[in-house]
């Protein structure tokens, strides 16, 4: 098949007319022909969007409704958080897990009082859908939200722009969710954010996201973001990318995601377990048995370390291997992360990368290598 047969087969979203207007460079993604970048180019982008607010095209994310009696009981069989317990208006991420302890997927769970409102990775969209009818009992109503689209609204200024359009999302703090009328538009608003900066995510109606978006750039603050600095965003700020730093072979507790795991659901607490690879994760935990740890990197020469790139040690031992990996605009310094032996995972330790066959020094770090920025009020 010619890349000109495979570009035809590839989904559009919404919004596909305005990054074409808007000189983006298309690339394939999850499916979907998506922006990796506009004119600024994805340094600036990233820049801008860590400065004043970036507008991210998401609609490629699946975005389900699950309703009916029992539903966040079900749904919490499924996850290792808490759902029978979240607050109508507040939402919580979590993942779904197979019976070896591996996420299936990492997705956002949201209580909108009449349903409970999921979104979930583009590229996971028909397993997650399979998943969730196979284990949820046959009474609950899943609804796959088709004419929804998905825009992101990130950065330090983020609030004053979309509070021009309706002043109550100022009052909104992280993890909030809420229904509220943009442009007379019906949208579904959350304050969080995959940049590690202050911001909103909007699901509108598909007929209106181009009506949103157009308006939304009318703002001086406000630029269009692709997914390349979308990427270099996630990553300084710490945050994962399924598919890249989690997979069906990693589990919670390797990838360094304890604080997801809500306490109600470990040893001890009211509903413990119950979860696939409930008993896996569990002794996990307890035993701190794992072999290997997902940690930020931080390189001591310029050169920026990408995913795929194996670790060794000091005696040239291979010891891990980078899942993603950036130059670090804001940083200012290459930073990654990756899997290594659990006798390395601490920070300050000396790790080498093999590049071109060199091997360049790096060091464990702490992440996030710069500071979310979450409204938390």
């Amino acid at each position: 098949m010619s890349s000109e047969q495979e570009n035809q087969l590839l989904l559009k979203t919404p919004l596909y007319t305005l990054h074409q207007e808007s000189g983006a460079k298309m690339v394939p993604f999850a499916g979907y022909e998506m922006p990796v970048q506009y004119a600024l180019g994805v340094k600036k982008e990233h820049l801008h969007t860590r400065e004043a607010v970036g507008l991210f095209d998401v609609s490629h994310m699946g975005q389900l409704c699950l309703k009916g009696e029992g539903a966040a009981l079900a749904l919490e069989s499924l996850v290792p958080v808490d759902v029978a317990d979240l607050p109508v208006g507040k939402q919580r991420y979590g993942f779904f897990t197979n019976e070896s302890g591996g996420i299936l997927d990492d997705l956002m769970i949201a209580n909108l009082g009449d349903c409970l409102f999921v979104v979930i990775n583009a590229a996971c969209k028909q397993k997650d859908i399979a998943h969730l009818k196979q284990h949820l009992p046959a009474h609950l109503v899943l609804e796959e939200l088709q004419e929804q689209a998905l825009l992101a609204l990130q950065g330090p200024l983020a609030a004053s722009v979309l509070a021009q359009l309706a002043p109550e999302v100022a009052e909104m703090h992280f993890m909030d969710i809420r229904r509220v009328q943009l442009l007379d538009i019906e949208c579904i608003v959350s304050r969080s954010g995959y940049t590690g900066e202050d911001g909103y995510e909007i699901s509108v109606p598909v007929d209106q996201a181009q009506k949103l978006a157009q308006h939304l750039l009318t703002f001086d603050e406000v630029a269009l973001i692709g997914l390349g600095a979308r990427d270099s965003l996630r990553l300084e700020c710490g945050l994962c990318l399924y598919g890249h730093d989690l997979d069906e072979t990693t589990t919670p507790v390797e990838a360094s995601l304890l604080w997801v795991i809500s306490p109600v659901r470990r040893s001890g607490g009211a509903r413990a377990g119950g979860f696939p690879g409930s008993a896996v994760i569990l002794e996990q935990i307890e035993n701190q048995s794992v072999q290997r740890k997902r940690v930020g990197l931080v390189g001591q020469t310029k050169a920026p370390v990408r995913e795929g790139t194996e670790l060794f040690d000091e005696q040239g031992r291979q010891i891990g291997v980078v899942t993603s990996g950036t130059s670090g605009p804001t940083a200012g310094q290459p930073v990654s992360m990756g899997y290594i032996t659990k006798d390395y995972a601490t920070p300050g330790a000396e790790v080498y990368a093999e590049v071109r066959g060199k091997m360049l020094p790096m060091t464990v770090a702490k992440m996030p290598f710069v500071p979310q920025r979450y409204y938390r009020g």
